[in-house]
């Protein structure tokens, strides 16, 4: 990589950051910690008490119950937000084995899966029944690039539910995936741990921490893992594979002191085989019979390659009591390219990039470079104005962004006789690249006031401006700006209790991560109206939460980067009821469960400008009333572990309803069966799939038996939105992990 870019960024961080702590007094945490003490000491005469702290220092939510985030700009307990939010804590995804992203957000319900295509491929999810792929952050700064993500290094993964424009700019109805890596903590601990199991399945991680002196600590995490398939090429014997590895190095300045400063850098590297998934039939609409659901289409020359690099300075600054700034700084570059083989519903797979019978074409190909800098400040502070407490919020962003994508070139043919041939990073000599360069800016203003005991009013604004060029020749040129706002009214009669009615909106220009439209058409926008409540049981151990929901969503553009059809529907909507219970039933007991049911409709169908001259042509009435794609009427998640003793059993369940898949812009006959005239689209079957794991723990080491998928249910995980084909989940794996922790 760009290895003396990122020399140089590192060293203007490091220079910034000496200038940084002239101006400002350094105050020790351990002194904060100490004045208590002493006035108690003073106070009264008791007798002389050791304390120690059972909690471990390294982790900043214990149990599967979070406690802080900052997904609303400013750290706060996930209570007090008056807008759904799931939390996935670190030691959720250790007792789970779980190793990318996209095995964490099993525990989040409403949450659907896309398989990869049409060029929108890596981590792709849908929540609520709408797209995130331009709604995923890390450490709170945007982080949109195609690439799959990993958890090593993560302390928690928070989803805030609901259209959040107002807090982060462009995004999408259904909400904010944010990523929160870890940070140097002020002690010494080192932990290292080892898996093995099915599939060839290999795994080592290490998390370091060290306490240089009382202001600096450095924090180095490690991964390496490697994962067959139970699916094979039955020709070569071939199979979908996970090689990928990661480092992420935080070193912190005046740690758990009022003035903070973290800089970070983040490397990631994939090496796979992607596997595009399994056929459907169009006789029966679901997924094909004429082969086994273990048959894989691709062959040893197929490739994902990924290198990503991203660099991070954030300073906290406490200023007073009330008041404190967060400025976050961050240089990213994200390279990927791939070739996949598409499978086939009537042909076998073949040997050399091509079906059996020598058809297929080249197949899947990209290349893409995504390069970002950016800039955020938040300015926090807590006053009074008469009797009423105000707390506000208030941020600056710039984001600067280049993006560049194009097909490989193919070497060979496409016949059995001069079959494809590949490289990765090697562009073709044909077509036209694909290119964005844009500038967006930003200010947000949020202030929520206590206007009588126990009752507070929430509202935001925000201002976006984007100018951008991108390589059209219909519209070259992006200038685009919007408002977004949010708005709540909170009820807390008790610290253990919250009810809430939110308003939030959400906007996309059309640009930035889908095509642009022949003739410029309205900007893609959303609306969410919200009602929820949060109730903490047993002292705070147990959170329960319940939201019912509308999210109304226009516009909505394709994320299919080479479809023609930008528009998918003009107008649909979600409507939905979530439930969510997680932390600790007893001592001995957790509990993290979740149940979403969404009632998700198209209510207009698409317009779309066709032809030359263009013309504004509308998708099949059919598709309006039918139900919207990848939406199931309900998922549900529950893992629950119990402890006797050094011993923990635990255990869970994932489900999910059937999911649609088809493009509701089409303009030609809505899907069937054969010989009927009722909407019927290709269609993943609902599944259920139960995992279970058994630890034995002591002070400095453990171990850890997980099995996945217990009774090896045939599900389908992951369905391409247009309805091609759909990826069968994993099956039946053992894995065994040991652990030394010290």
């Amino acid at each position: 990589m760009r290895s003396n870019k990122i020399s140089r960024l590192l060293l203007n961080l490091l220079d910034r950051h000496q200038r940084a702590f002239t101006p400002a007094k350094v105050v020790s945490l351990a002194c904060m910690m100490l004045t208590p003490m002493a006035q108690a000491q003073q106070e009264k005469t008791l007798a002389t008490v050791e304390v120690r702290d059972a909690r471990d220092p390294m982790q900043v939510n214990e149990g599967y119950l979070g406690t802080q985030t900052r997904v609303g700009r400013t750290l706060q307990n996930p209570h007090d937000v008056p807008q759904a939010l799931t939390t996935v804590t670190r030691q959720l995804m250790d007792e789970q084995q779980v190793g990318s992203l996209r095995e964490a957000l099993r525990n989040v319900s409403g949450l659907t899966f896309n398989a990869a295509e049409g060029g929108r491929a890596g981590d792709n999810m849908m929540l609520r029944g709408f797209y995130t792929f331009g709604d995923m952050y890390l450490d709170g700064i945007r982080d949109t690039a195609q690439y799959n993500r990993e958890t090593f290094f993560l302390e928690q993964v928070d989803v805030l539910r609901g259209s959040a424009s107002m807090l982060f700019g462009r995004g999408q109805a259904g909400g904010v995936i944010n990523l929160v890596s870890k940070t140097p903590k002020r002690a010494d601990a080192l932990s290292f741990s080892a898996s093995v199991g099915g599939d060839d399945y290999t795994e080592f991680t290490a998390d370091l921490n060290k306490q240089l002196t009382g202001k600096w600590a450095a924090r180095l995490n490690l991964m390496k893992r490697d994962e067959g398939s139970w699916r094979k090429n039955p020709s070569t014997g071939t199979e979908p594979e996970i090689d990928r590895g990661g480092a992420h190095l935080a070193l912190g300045y005046g740690v758990g002191t009022d003035n903070e400063v973290v800089l970070s850098h983040l490397w990631v590297r994939n090496r796979d085989i992607p596997d595009y998934g399994f056929s459907f039939d169009t006789s029966t609409r679901r997924p094909n019979t004429n082969f086994p659901v273990k048959t894989f289409w691709g062959f040893a020359g197929n490739f994902d390659d990924s290198d990503v690099n991203i660099t991070t300075l954030v300073w906290n600054l406490q200023l007073d009591d009330a008041s404190s700034l967060r400025l976050s700084l961050r240089s990213a570059d994200y390279e990927r390219s791939y070739w996949a083989r598409q499978p086939s519903a009537t042909i076998a797979p073949g040997t050399n990039g091509l079906h059996a019978n020598g058809t297929g074409g080249t197949g899947v190909t990209r290349a893409m470079d995504y390069e970002t800098f950016t800039t955020q400040l938040d300015y926090t502070t807590r006053f009074r104005t008469g009797q009423m407490r105000h707390e506000l919020i208030a941020g600056l962003e710039y984001l600067w962004e280049d993006s560049f994508r194009h097909a490989l070139r193919n070497f060979g043919g496409t016949t059995n006789a001069n079959p494809p041939i590949v490289y990765p990073f090697i562009i073709s000599n044909t077509g036209t690249p694909v290119k964005f360069r844009g500038n967006s800016y930003a200010a947000f203003v949020q202030d929520t006031v206590e206007f009588i005991p126990d009752w507070k009013l929430t509202l935001g604004l925000r201002r976006d401006e984007l100018k951008a060029t991108y390589s059209s020749a219909t519209s070259p040129r992006l200038r685009y700006g919007e408002t977004s706002k949010r708005a709540a009214l909170s009820w807390q009669p008790a610290d253990t209790q919250h009810y809430y009615l939110a308003y939030s909106d959400s906007f996309s220009p059309t640009a930035d991560l889908y095509q642009l439209t022949v003739v410029p058409l309205p900007p893609e926008t959303s609306k969410v109206l919200e009602l929820g409540s949060k109730w903490q049981l047993f002292e705070g151990d147990l959170a329960l939460r319940v939201a019912l929901y509308r999210a109304t969503k226009y516009w909505e553009r394709n994320t299919d980067l080479e479809s023609t059809a930008a528009i998918l529907t003009k107008k649909r909507r979600t409507d939905g009821l979530e439930l969510e219970a997680a932390g600790r039933l007893t001592e001995y007991w957790e509990l993290f469960a979740g149940l979403a049911l969404m009632d998700a409709e198209i209510l207009e169908v698409a317009q779309n400008y066709q032809g030359n001259p263009p013309t504004l042509v509308s998708a099949n009435p059919g598709y309006k009333g039918q139900r919207a794609r990848n939406t199931p009427p309900y998922t549900f998640n529950l893992w629950t572990t119990y402890k006797i003793g050094p011993w923990q059993l635990g255990g869970g369940v994932e489900a999910k309803g059937k999911r649609y898949g088809y493009n509701p812009a089409g303009t030609g006959p809505i899907p069937t069966l054969p010989g009927q005239t009722t909407f019927h689209p290709n269609t993943a079957p609902a599944y259920a799939r139960w995992d279970a794991m058994l630890a034995y723990e002591r002070k400095t080491w453990g171990l850890r038996l997980n099995v996945q998928n217990v009774f090896d249910k045939k599900y389908f995980d992951a369905i391409y939105d247009n309805g091609a084909f759909s990826v069968p989940g994993q099956a039946r794996r053992f894995i065994l992990t040991g652990e030394l922790k010290f």
